[in-house]
């Protein structure tokens, strides 16, 4: 730690920080915290030395060679998390008005993925950037007024949350009375004076409470530390904001904390405090027995003290205030000695796969920022399974939330749940404390209902994969046999065509990872067949068949094509509304020149049919510069903000929306039905594919192209 020191100061030697202070100060003072939570040499390094990549002329390898890999790794993980903070900075001081940058969320959720990344795989970087993050909170007052706002808004956003989550109840208090002093200056300081107004009062009342406890526990022989513990700032304020009540209601702003020896004295301290003052019903709380996920255990209690008020009391070891206070930090594997280590690296990895779930569920970052929001940073309830198991969940969640907590299978097969014993419908609310036992039967499958009630992030997601998985194979068969269908129609060979090389190419153009979700895009309807033969043909030159070509449209919206050098005044047909690049078919009708269908349109079926001598082939290039209108249908999941994403899809993809019309149904699924201008049918299927990867959305199709029933709508 010594040579780490030194290092980090040599390298730091000349630079200042905001503050003027010199910038080794600041390193210095994050190892402290580091070394104050008693993490290992190896964590303490680290934070000597978490910037000298990022702000001096050291680089990794040179740190790897020096201190190892374990250290040089932690560095790295830091390094990265700085990055983020740095295009967080950047981001916000960009001009460009908060209306005009609807990437903005999906930057800032990638940033908060890749930090949930780098503490999953090595949990003490983030014990690292928490002591960082509260040492930049405690000298943020040399900041601008504009970046003392979004580090402090990140700060009661972010940190704080992963603080609780981590049971870092030290430095979680801390970030927020900080970040909440800065956010609402004026709400801060009429909390704080009015503490102060009354401590003296409180102090007090807390000293005849320790002093009646003390004395009945020596004389059952109980050898135990008592505490008064103030209520910090912000969780006050929020009492007051939650309950909707004034300060001068609150009773509660000083708790009493017994901290004993071993679980035994723990409840027999419990049956004292029980003796001496009356306990209040339903105040009791055994998180001993049923530890809370970030491994908090204390018995808590609400009593009417010696002053007829409410008084609460939490009672605990001293292994168990130790983990109270410092979380994961507390139990830290590479410690020596550490005991109950078992249960620790359980929970640890219970809590490391939880992380990777939120970082690898979600493919669109809009939908990982809500899956974290609602499964992290919200209110949480704790259930109970049958053997005692702690299950948390956001407010508000249900049996089938509570399945899928526990597992996928026991999720896609839940058929009923019993709560404290009886039965409960599915869309039951859980509360804390509740005992919950999923009934499943092998076979049984998701319900699509089930996403009008679920609450968490999680089981939406596994409920939505499910069912996309088992349209995926049908989908990709009925894909393939499309365009092997299209080839045979225009004479084509199969082999030649539809090679893997050409599809890969295909697929990367329309941002698909494979050929198979080509084709299963092909199959769902979001990609027509002879779109991907076009993309094919255009940069396959030989295989480009010899069509007449059709002029450019006038701005009254008539095309004047020459199909085989004749000029004849053209119309779209509006039960199909084909689109430049589509493949189009043109109809010669009497006296009105010549309508263009879609090559797949119904009534161009029935003029083949009737009057054969009438089709002409039509070939529209893309690439003008006119706009011409189609209508798409969306059906989604019915929830706040879900238009105002949509919309967002749609600036991004420069397109006009003329004409909206949306309808909710009774089981919440909205209609969108849209009137759009595109330039071409290339710009309308790029719009489809985007918003199908809005979170909810159910199916997107093309009005005319294709009839939902007939599988032309894409499911997402």
């Amino acid at each position: 730690m010594l040579e780490a020191y030194e290092f980090a100061y040599a390298k730091h030697e000349g630079q200042v920080r905001d503050s003027k202070e010199p910038y080794i100060e600041h390193p210095l003072r994050v190892a402290e915290m580091v070394a104050d939570l008693e993490m290992d040499p190896a964590s303490v390094a680290a934070a000597l030395l978490h910037d000298v990549v990022e702000d001096t002329s050291a680089s990794l390898d040179e740190l790897r060679e020096k201190f190892g890999d374990e250290i040089a790794s932690l560095v790295d993980g830091l390094t990265k998390l700085e990055k983020q903070d740095v295009e967080s900075k950047l981001a916000a001081d960009d001009s460009t008005p908060r209306k005009r940058k609807p990437s903005e969320a999906r930057r800032r959720a990638e940033n908060l993925r890749k930090i949930l990344i780098a503490m999953a795989r090595d949990i003490r970087v983030m014990i690292i950037k928490l002591a960082d993050r509260l040492h930049n909170m405690q000298t943020l007052y040399v900041k601008s007024a504009e970046d003392q706002r979004r580090i402090a808004t990140e700060t009661l956003q972010i940190y704080a949350p992963l603080a609780h989550r981590l049971g870092m109840w030290n430095i979680k208090w801390q970030l927020e009375d900080l970040a909440f002093k800065v956010l609402h200056p004026e709400e801060f300081q009429y909390v704080a004076e009015k503490v102060a107004r009354t401590r003296r009062e409180r102090e007090q009342h807390i000293q005849e409470v320790i002093n009646i406890l003390s004395e009945r526990l020596k004389q059952e022989g109980i050898d135990g530390v008592i505490q008064g513990r103030p209520k910090h700032l912000y969780s006050i304020y929020q009492k007051m904001l939650r309950d909707e009540i004034d300060f001068s209601e609150i009773y509660d702003l000083t708790a009493i904390r017994v901290i004993v020896h071993t679980k035994e004295e723990c409840y027999r301290t419990l049956g004292i405090v029980h003796d001496l003052w009356v306990p209040i019903p339903g105040k009791f709380s055994d998180h001993i027995a049923h530890p809370k996920p970030n491994m908090y255990q204390s018995l808590h209690t609400k009593v009417m003290g010696p002053r007829a008020e409410p008084l609460e009391i939490q009672i605990r070891t001293f292994e168990m205030h130790k983990t109270a206070e410092f979380g994961v930090a507390a139990h830290w594997k590479y410690k020596e000695g550490t005991r109950g280590r078992d249960t620790f690296e359980e929970k640890l990895a219970r809590l490391r796969q939880q992380m990777f779930e939120w970082t690898g569920e979600s493919a669109d970052a809009r939908d990982f920022i809500r899956t974290v929001t609602d499964d992290l940073f919200g209110d949480q309830v704790y259930a109970f399974t049958p053997k005692g198991e702690v299950i948390d969940l956001p407010a508000g969640s249900t049996p089938v939330d509570f399945a899928y907590k526990i597992h996928s299978d026991i999720g896609h097969t839940c058929v009923g749940a019993k709560v404290n014993g009886r039965i409960v419908p599915l869309n039951y609310q859980l509360k804390s404390g509740d005992i919950v036992e999923i009934l499943h039967r092998p076979g049984a499958t998701p319900s699509f209902d089930w996403l009008s009630f679920v609450k968490s992030a999680h089981a939406r997601s596994k409920i939505k994969a499910w069912f996309r998985k088992q349209q995926r194979a049908s989908n990709i068969a009925r894909g393939r046999d499309l365009l092997e269908k299209e080839v045979h129609r225009l004479g084509l060979s199969g082999s030649e065509v539809l090679r893997d090389e050409e599809l890969k190419r295909v697929a990367l153009s329309f941002n698909l990872s494979d050929v198979e979700d080509l084709m299963e895009s092909v199959g769902s309807g979001a990609i027509s067949a002879s779109t991907v033969l076009r993309r094919i043909r255009e940069t396959s030159p030989k295989q480009t068949a010899l069509l007449p070509q059709v002029a450019a449209p006038g701005k009254n919206g008539r095309l004047n094509i020459s199909p085989d050098g004749v000029d004849i005044l053209a119309r779209r047909a509006m039960c199909c509304m084909p689109l430049p690049g589509d493949e189009v078919v043109g109809y010669v009708s009497r006296g009105r020149g010549m309508t263009l269908h879609r090559r797949n349109c119904k009534n161009l079926a029935a003029y083949r049919q009737k009057e054969p001598d009438r089709i002409q082939e039509v070939v529209w290039h893309p690439g003008g510069q006119e706009k011409f209108q189609s209508r798409i249908k969306i059906e989604a999941l019915d929830r706040v903000g879900l238009l105002n994403e949509v919309s967002a899809v749609f600036s991004e993809n420069h397109v006009n929306i003329e004409a909206a019309r949306v309808q909710t149904r009774k089981d919440k699924v909205s209609d969108l039905d849209l009137t759009v201008e595109v330039t071409d049918a290339r710009q309308l299927e790029a719009l489809l594919v985007n918003v199908g990867k809005i979170t909810d959305v159910l199916k997107i199709y093309r009005v005319g192209v294709m009839e939902p029933e007939e599988g032309g709508e894409t499911s997402t």
